[in-house]
């Protein structure tokens, strides 16, 4: 790990806020900074300060943004210099990584919390992040190596956690320092974090992640004071400093540890946020990204676009949308608020009209995109339910991705397509499912719409004919989770959208899939002290899946000094703790049964565990939740671990009995019907009546389980394929041969038409010898029934009246329990 030069020290103590004294920052505008271009002075020596130029400079000269402090005359480092480029390069060259720009100085600052002109730290961060990645030209997405670096070695169960009750925060932080010295600024309303929210457990919760427990001097509260100078409220920043970092420690000591069974074989203990290393390093192909949404900011009312590419494009959230853990939205239907009771709308995220037109304006003009979206559907029965779209209205639009089903659907305004019509994946094909997926929709002048999903095609071929974007208009807007007008609900969660004024690669969107979605970390659990190897740890990457679990996956063993190799060390056992014990489920690597060995390992690389990844439950938050590994056996280091005994088995109780018949499903249902008609599954109007009814149908066989929709569905199916058997002259001939479709129902269903038909029926669709089935004479006695009534007509029947009735008395049969039933 490098240090940092004096001087490089110098320039980030200068990156402090302007303001001292009793003063505080305020939220400035969020539009496109206000004076970008305009500069007059020496032109840039070369390319790349030109560069640096239109991807950074341009975009942070506004006063409302870094120039008001860190322009000409003003504080340094002086990366914005207004009057010469080529100093403000040389200023920008002390706070950047190139190499790294999520690492850059200056977005560890605006993470801090310094002079964000947004109302989140973590949208100002990322979106200076691709400034600089623009500028450095590594947003083409170069996979670069994580370099571990070993991590602060505590043992388990020495962590303190924040507990349920906020009483001792209050009274030792919130009443004598946050109301009084925050509470002009930092409530609802005004300005995040609402740390003097009049909302005691809204002030704790926010408060929680800038409070460190295990060292208060490092708590954000603390160093805002005394580093940043930041709404002192004494003439001496430092004295206020002082007393914050006091009131912490009060707060932290009044707070018990979570001990370990000291029988257990352990290594050390880590936290995500604390010390995990962030894995996010690069991967990702994002080089043409106009609009991007990581969904980090987890609390407040705007999903922000963090491209870079201005106008920013930010997303309004109203409705029924919930921030997601690990990042992300979920969107839901209306609801009544049970403590107002007033109706909350259905869920969506919409962006104005102005800042949208970015996309008619760049997407027009390559003429080709992509969309890409980490999508959880809430469910696999939605129709019409809009994912993401670009449209005005309900019927117009530029692009809309979608869901019908299981299948995804775009829909395109181009030249030679209509607007309303949609392109989808095949039917059958249930491309949709509900979990996470990785969706690409491509759209190029050459192949047209194509669908990836989890990084490869979906082998769909688009209908029509590729055309221009030439047409589409710029004053819609872009939505996501619904339509413009509400009324287009998509229930689920995003994850991550992405919209591209080129169309991705395969390649690159196999590597996009590859990355995967949300924050990543590397937890390097220490187990130094039972290999004794030094620097010797158990790597795992760790994200946070949702908003009650984490993802630990792909575990490996490494030493970081390169010159140590394993040798002969048995690992076995190895189990996950939480929060001083091991956690319930998840033990995905209780099995594990090997030996680390130099045949084995790499220097720098390491030894594999295991290709299995596991769930385990959130308890306190990635904030606090303490991790550590327990082993039976490593390197000799035994925990002989006794497993209860299992309880005896209880005396099954006699429950109902199980009915011996079952129902056909839907494919079965279909199948039947077909052969017994002779009408094939592809006849264009069955098939589209079967694709309509489908989720109506049984998808179980349980016999308790029959619905009178599913009835109703079977009657739509059975009613169809009598109809186009009628209707085919060949096939009623065939099933029919000795009646006279010709004659008039007035004269057609003597006694022997009546046989003619009835006869076949019983033959084709009635079984024989079935404990189960109605005889036949129960049948005969409800067709003549239905017949009679059907054949009462005021005087004479009509032409059709004929085909008519006899396609009842088909639907009549097929339809009832001697086809359904098995």
């Amino acid at each position: 790990m490098t240090r940092l030069a004096p001087a490089l020290l110098l320039s980030v103590l200068a990156l402090t806020g302007c303001k001292t004294g009793d003063s505080t920052e305020s939220l400035p505008n969020t539009g496109t900074p206000s004076n970008a271009g305009n500069y007059n002075g020496p032109p840039p020596a070369t390319d790349d300060v030109q560069n640096f130029k239109l991807a950074v400079w341009d975009n942070l000269v506004s006063t409302d943004r870094c120039g008001g402090c860190h322009s000409t005359g003003g504080q340094s480092p002086m990366f914005v210099h207004a009057d010469d480029i080529n100093v403000a390069y040389a200023q920008a060259n002390t706070v950047v990584n190139l190499d790294d720009p999520g690492r850059s100085l200056l977005v560890a600052k605006v993470a801090g919390g310094h002079n964000c002109w947004l109302s989140s730290d973590q949208a100002c961060a990322d979106t200076i992040t691709s400034y600089i990645e623009a500028w450095s030209g590594n947003s083409a997405g170069s996979v670069k190596r994580i370099e571990l670096k070993a991590p602060a070695i505590k043992d388990p169960g020495a962590t303190k956690s924040f507990p349920d009750s906020s009483s001792d925060f209050k009274t030792l932080i919130y009443d004598p320092l946050l109301v009084p010295f925050c509470g002009e600024c930092h409530v609802e309303g005004i300005q995040t974090p609402y740390i003097a929210s009049e909302n005691v457990t809204t002030a704790y919760n926010e408060a929680q992640s800038r409070i460190n427990l295990e060292n208060p001097a490092l708590s954000r509260l603390v160093e805002r004071l005394r580093y940043d100078f930041h709404n002192c409220w004494d003439d001496d920043c430092a004295m206020s400093a002082d007393i914050m970092e006091m009131a912490i420690e009060d707060f932290a000591n009044e707070l018990d540890t979570d001990p370990v069974d000291p029988d257990l074989v352990t290594s050390k203990a880590l936290t995500l946020l604390g010390d995990g290393l962030v894995a996010n390093a690069g991967g990702r192909y994002e080089d043409n990204a106009i609009a991007l949404y990581e969904f980090k900011a987890g609390t407040g009312y705007t999903a922000f676009d963090t491209s870079g590419v201005e106008p920013a494009l930010h997303l309004n959230l109203t409705g029924n949308v919930e921030w997601v853990g690990g990042w992300g939205i979920a969107i839901g239907g209306a609801y009544e608020d049970e403590q107002t009771g007033a109706t909350v709308p259905n869920g969506k995220a919409q962006g104005g009209t102005s800042a949208s037109r970015k996309l008619h304006n760049l997407l027009s003009a390559s003429g080709e995109f992509s969309i890409e979206a980490w999508i959880v559907p809430g469910n696999t029965t939605q129709e019409d339910a809009r994912i993401i779209t670009y449209s005005g209205s309900s019927t117009a639009r530029n692009v809309t991705l979608s869901q019908f089903q299981q299948n995804y659907e775009v829909l395109l305004r181009s030249s030679t397509a209509d607007q309303n019509t949609a392109f989808s994946t095949a039917d059958g094909d249930n491309r949709l499912q509900a979990s996470l997926q990785h969706v690409v929709v491509n759209y190029t002048p050459s192949q047209g719409r194509r669908i990836y999903i989890n990084g490869e095609y979906t082998g769909d071929m688009d209908p029509e004919d590729a055309g221009l974007l030439n047409e589409w208009d710029d004053s819609f807007a872009l939505v996501m989770g619904n339509e413009t007008d509400g009324n287009s609900l998509w229930e689920g969660t995003l994850r991550m959208v992405a919209i591209h004024s080129r169309a991705l690669t395969e390649s690159q969107i196999k590597a996009n899939f590859d990355v995967g979605v949300g924050q990543k970390y590397y937890l390097l659990f220490s187990v130094s002290d039972l290999v004794d190897i030094p620097e010797s740890f158990i790597v795992f990457e760790v994200s946070q899946f949702d908003s009650y679990s984490y993802l630990f996956s792909a575990p490996f063993f490494i030493s970081l000094v390169d010159s140590q190799e394993p040798s002969g060390i048995p690992v076995k056992g190895m189990r996950i703790g939480i929060n001083g014990k091991e956690a319930v489920v998840g033990q995905a690597y209780a099995n594990l049964d090997m030996t680390l060995d130099d045949d084995e390992y790499r220097p720098g690389v390491g030894q594999p565990l295991s290709r299995l990844g596991t769930i385990v439950a959130l308890e306190k938050g990635p904030e606090a939740d303490e991790f550590f590994l327990t082993f039976e056996n490593l390197n000799g280091h035994d925990h002989v671990r006794t497993e209860p005994a299992l309880p005896a088995e209880p005396t099954p109780s006699n429950g109902p009995e199980t009915p011996h018949i079952g129902i056909k499903t839907f494919d079965e249902i279909n199948a039947s019907m077909s052969r017994m008609t002779g009408v094939s599954v592809t006849h264009p109007d069955v098939a589209e009546t079967f694709a309509t009814v489908r989720q109506q149908l049984p998808s179980v066989e349980t016999l308790g389980g029959f619905l009178a929709s599913q009835q109703m569905a079977i009657t739509q199916m059975a009613i169809q394929y009598c109809d186009a058997m009628v209707n085919d002259t060949t096939l009623r001939g065939s099933f029919f041969p000795d009646f006279d479709f010709t004659e008039s129902a007035n004269t057609a269903f003597d006694t022997d038409g009546r046989t003619s038909v009835i006869t076949p029926l019983l033959d084709n669709f009635v079984g024989d010898n079935l404990s189960t089935q109605p005889t036949d004479v129960d049948v005969t006695d409800e067709l003549n029934n239905l017949m009679d009534r059907l054949t009462t007509c005021t005087g004479s029947c009509d032409a059709d009246r004929t085909a008519t009735v006899v396609k009842a008395s088909c639907a009549a049969v097929l339809g009832s329990a001697v086809t359904v039933v098995q």
